[in-house]
């Protein structure tokens, strides 16, 4: 059984989905606030997340980002729109996939499928060490070491310090770095990117401009040569 969290406040259609995945391979938790949805799923750790985005409480987005900012799991987001603003929006703020209202259960049911197939083939076949100097990546548990000390990093943090050195010693534009972290292309406004790597910086107990560089009008270059 995977363990779903559905957060929803529409009464019947929540009703409709519980009944419709608990009779498959799926345990459904239900909330309907989007501040007790934060609060359930640091108690509970769901294998993954349906989420409306109109909520009492707070804003299905705001979940969704606080949510991808401390864990990997999968997010469904659930969007009354007919245009992409909500899907765009949500693909920005980290969500995995979007099933459009009004919901039917087999559609929503085989996304589910999806996305757990996809989170059990990555953690089956992602299992490597990344090591720069006293810098160390494991990407099997997701641990980070600096200077033999253990360096605790958001979600988010994570994510771009390894597509970094994935790519170390090559410069990477905010465009590459959006489309590999999150599927999505930069819209020359979204600053994520850049504020994500001011607060990884602030990470490490140095100055860390020459480790992660700015190269003006480009994009971002790990230098591998540099943490020592």
């Amino acid at each position: 059984m995977y363990r779903v969290l559905l957060v929803e406040d529409d009464p019947r259609l929540a009703e409709l989905v519980t009944e419709y995945l608990s009779s498959y391979e799926f345990a459904v938790d239900l909330v309907t606030r989007g501040d007790a949805a934060l609060e359930h799923f640091k108690t509970a750790s769901p294998d993954i997340v349906v989420l409306d985005l109109m909520l009492p409480g707070m804003d299905g987005m705001v979940v969704c980002r606080q949510i991808r900012d401390v864990s990997d799991v999968p997010i469904l987001i659930l969007t009354a729109r007919e245009d992409t603003y909500d899907e765009v929006s949500g693909l920005e703020q980290g969500a995995d996939d979007f099933v459009n209202k009004p919901v039917q259960p087999r559609v929503l049911l085989a996304r589910l499928r999806a996305l757990v197939r996809r989170t059990q083939t990555k953690a089956s076949t992602d299992s490597r060490v990344l090591e720069f100097g006293a810098l160390r990546i494991m990407t099997s548990d997701r641990s980070v070491t600096w200077r033999d000390q253990p360096c605790i990093l958001s979600n988010t943090e994570y994510k771009l310090l390894l597509v970094l050195a994935e790519a170390a010693g090559r410069v990477l534009s905010r465009d590459e770095l959006l489309k590999k972290m999150r599927g999505i292309e930069f819209d020359g406004l979204d600053r994520s990117i850049d504020n994500c790597i001011s607060k990884l910086r602030r990470k490490f107990d140095d100055n860390l401009s020459e480790k992660i560089k700015t190269v003006w009008g480009e994009g971002y270059l790990f230098s591998p040569s540099a943490w020592n």
